[in-house]
């Protein structure tokens, strides 16, 4: 006699829903970011949840799905990790946490059911579902939400913690949900979503854990390619679509811009602090007059054209303007820096006419690093488009570094924070 799913532990279950996802030929190409991190049963979880590494599943929740919804929320937990959400969109959990977490499963569920018109796994009740969003990335819906909300955005704001916020509003047009919270003030599973996103667990991760799960999370999905094309079938063909992470290289920069250049030097009531606003409390917030320098080094060897560079500074203008550093610098480089062009702030706005990219030579990102030590350069950070190219390879930095790489996904910087660019998306 079989043993029905009431007669299974949770922890069993758990291994069998797991087995049966990584032994499925569409999923065959996922088998290997599955087996990255734990995947535990905990009392203290209503629901599911995830740090972008380890997974951690309710026992009560799941002793009360079907082997089918348990799937589900396997590969629900599994695309968070896949398209590393808690870190590509940290900065939306951080202008509204609900929002964020809304957004993000919105996207993941229709993929999910998408994939699924066999029964192989299948929707709990509750989860975020909506046709409106389909072909929409993370951001796309969150702009949406955000707009709808009643109060204007303010709703729903706890960067802090790992639930979706306090407060009753609910933006219009979700499915008509709003957030169902239990005695202890935490989430439950309704239409504003089932599971749960350990925001300060991802942030707790060391910079070497975070640096090493990147590693493992893109190995992972070279295998998972080899795997698959071997395979063939569903896997195979829909592998691209599959494991391609769909980020926007702008918000990657604004992200990267606004978290390194805002500082807490002092606190200031003329600009309220908008994580305390819907809990009815006037904080101020912090700003900083440390921001002095932001440095933006194109590379000019030859492949990056003035339409790239151009864009490319017309971004960080935009985000510039918010950010509001006393000083950028434009440093064009090939094998050697061939142009330094210094605008201060009442100037950015000539930036755009005024440069004159100047072709430099070779591709050698090493006399960047060179060049500042020489001349005591000492930015807040360094902005690089590149192909990734490069002799020598990522160079030594004494400041925080975004590698916006272009046309070259196979560009892996060994320090820094990377995104990668086609040039069609520019």
């Amino acid at each position: 006699m079989l043993l029905g799913r009431n007669e299974l532990t949770g922890e069993e279950r758990l291994s069998k829903a797991v087995v049966k996802i990584m032994g499925h030929p569409k999923y065959v190409a996922l088998a290997g970011v599955v087996m990255i991190g734990t995947k535990t049963i905990d009392e203290s979880i209503p629901t599911a949840c995830t740090n972008g590494r380890d997974c951690k599943f309710g026992r009560e929740f799941i002793s009360n799905l079907t082997d089918a919804e348990l799937r589900f929320v396997v590969l629900h937990e599994e695309y968070h990790k896949l398209y590393r959400h808690l870190d590509t969109w940290k900065y939306l959990w951080k202008i509204d946490a609900m929002i964020a977490n809304m957004s993000m499963d919105y996207v993941i569920n229709l993929k999910i059911v998408d994939e699924n018109q066999d029964g192989f796994a299948v929707p709990p009740k509750g989860v975020l579902l909506d046709e409106r969003f389909r072909d929409m990335d993370t951001a796309q819906v969150f702009d949406i939400l955000y707009e709808e909300q009643p109060t204007g955005g303010e709703q729903g704001n706890d960067p802090e913690g790992n639930e979706s916020g306090e407060g009753d509003g609910q933006p219009s047009g979700a499915g008509g949900t709003g957030i169902a919270e239990t005695d202890e003030g935490r989430e439950s599973p309704t239409n504003a979503g089932f599971d749960e996103h350990d925001w300060e667990g991802a942030e707790s991760l060391s910079e070497q854990e975070t640096k090493d799960l990147e590693r493992d999370i893109d190995e992972a999905i070279r295998q998972g390619a080899l795997t698959a094309g071997k395979a063939g079938g569903d896997g195979s063909r829909n592998f691209d679509d599959l494991l391609k992470v769909q980020v926007d290289w702008r918000d990657v920069l604004r992200e990267f811009v606004s978290n390194t250049c805002v500082g807490n030097d002092y606190a200031t009531y003329a600009r309220p602090n908008r994580r305390f606003i819907s809990q009815g409390v006037y904080m101020p917030s912090g700003i900083s007059e440390t921001i002095e320098e932001l440095v933006l080094a194109p590379d000019t060897s030859g492949s990056i054209g003035q339409r790239e560079i151009t864009v490319m500074l017309t971004e960080a203008k935009s985000i510039l303007e918010t950010v509001k550093p006393n000083r950028v610098r434009v440093l064009y480089w090939g094998s050697e820096v061939v142009r330094d062009e210094v605008y201060e702030m009442h100037e950015l706005d000539q930036m755009i006419a005024s440069t004159k990219p100047r072709d430099g030579g070779g591709t050698d990102v090493r006399c960047v690093t060179e060049y500042m030590r020489e001349n005591q350069i000492s930015p807040s950070a360094v902005v690089v488009l590149t192909d990734g190219y490069l002799y020598g390879g990522w160079g030594t930095w004494t400041c925080p570094v975004l590698w916006t790489i272009l046309d070259n996904e196979h560009a892996n910087p060994d320090v820094g924070k990377r995104v990668h660019i086609k040039a069609r998306d520019m």
